[in-house]
């Protein structure tokens, strides 16, 4: 079993949104099942009143859906972690494809996210996958790609001749 402190060496997610808690199997290359457990301490609870609804309870879908990419992203990246993101490779998320949410996930439930690599070209990689609660599906993942990119390409720069102008800033 692979905890928080092996997790943080690959991720470079921090609370409150490093969204895994251990990871059970990994084998590099091929696919990973990591674990997230849901409990009503979490900041997107705190705003919840004593009349809160039992669907106000609902684990947002945009972090049980960014939960299982942390997975995608820790196996994208076991065999060489660079969580700096200011240095290195910079592990982008490009896209993700055929997401269904099949069931809302409450304070209580354990996650498991199941994801496989479907392909590699280059620095891009290819990840199917879903996550279950005791069993049962929550959310299945089509496809989701990601792509790796040196940190000095996404840094600001100077600008050289022919290159557009930035846009403005927004007030």
């Amino acid at each position: 079993m692979i905890g928080q402190s092996e997790i943080r060496k690959v991720l470079p997610h921090r609370f409150p949104m490093l969204l895994l808690d251990r990871v059970t199997e990994v084998v590099p290359g091929q696919r990973v099942t990591a674990v997230k457990a849901v409990t009503c301490n979490e900041p997107w609870y705190q705003g919840l009143g004593p009349d809160a609804a039992p669907e106000d309870y609902a684990y947002p879908r945009v972090l049980l859906l960014e939960s299982w990419c942390q997975s995608a992203g820790l196996l994208a990246t076991w065999e060489s972690p660079d969580p700096d993101v200011l240095e290195g490779q910079v592990m982008l998320f490009g896209s993700v494809s055929g997401v269904e949410y099949h069931r809302p996930v409450l304070p209580g439930d354990v996650l498991e996210h199941r994801a496989s690599i479907t392909r590699v070209v280059d620095d891009t990689v290819i990840i199917e996958g879903g996550s279950t609660v005791a069993g049962e599906p929550a959310l299945t993942v089509g496809l989701a790609v990601l792509a790796f990119r040196p940190a000095g390409e996404l840094r600001p720069g100077e600008l050289r001749p022919g290159d557009p102008a930035p846009a403005p800033a927004l007030a």
